[in-house]
């Protein structure tokens, strides 16, 4: 018996694939614990659907994420901050203070998770810091640490 599975199950699949299962083991098991639904025309058919939907939407993310990373990669973004002698900073800069400074001056959201830092930034300088903005898309960001003082 053919069956569209609804939630990932060991042995058999991952949610949305359709499987070829033994009738008992999908009237007995998968069926009444909602584990599946049969494979009929109108079936496949929504499912198809659902999955054009979401290529569609992935697609448009990654185009948005492109179109985003140009624009941070074409800017410099300063961040002035209080150091002390030879450039050491009190405390570091973190990834919260450069996305508000992103939103302060390039007037774009970049949420402070998807920003990438590999190392803490604890002097003055200049740095390239990733912004991972989806799966398949990272920006690299130029930024610049001046002293306020």
């Amino acid at each position: 018996m053919k069956v569209i599975l609804l939630e990932n199950v060991k042995g058999s699949g991952k949610k949305s694939d359709v499987v070829n299962v033994s009738d008992g083991y999908a009237k007995n098991y998968l069926l009444p614990r909602k584990l599946a639904i049969e494979a009929t025309k109108a079936a496949l058919n929504e499912l198809n659907i659902k999955q054009n939907a979401s290529e569609y939407k992935k697609n448009k993310l990654i185009e948005e994420s492109k179109n985003l990373a140009e624009k941070l990669e074409a800017k410099k973004i300063i961040i002035y901050v209080k150091a002390g002698e030879n450039g050491k900073l009190f405390g570091a800069v973190t990834a919260k203070e450069i996305s508000d400074e992103i939103k302060k001056q390039l007037n774009l959201d970049v949420d402070r998770k998807k920003i990438v830092l590999n190392e803490q930034i604890k002097s003055l300088g200049s740095w390239v810091i990733n912004i991972k903005l989806c799966h398949e898309v990272v920006a690299k960001l130029n930024l610049e640490i001046l002293d306020r003082g």
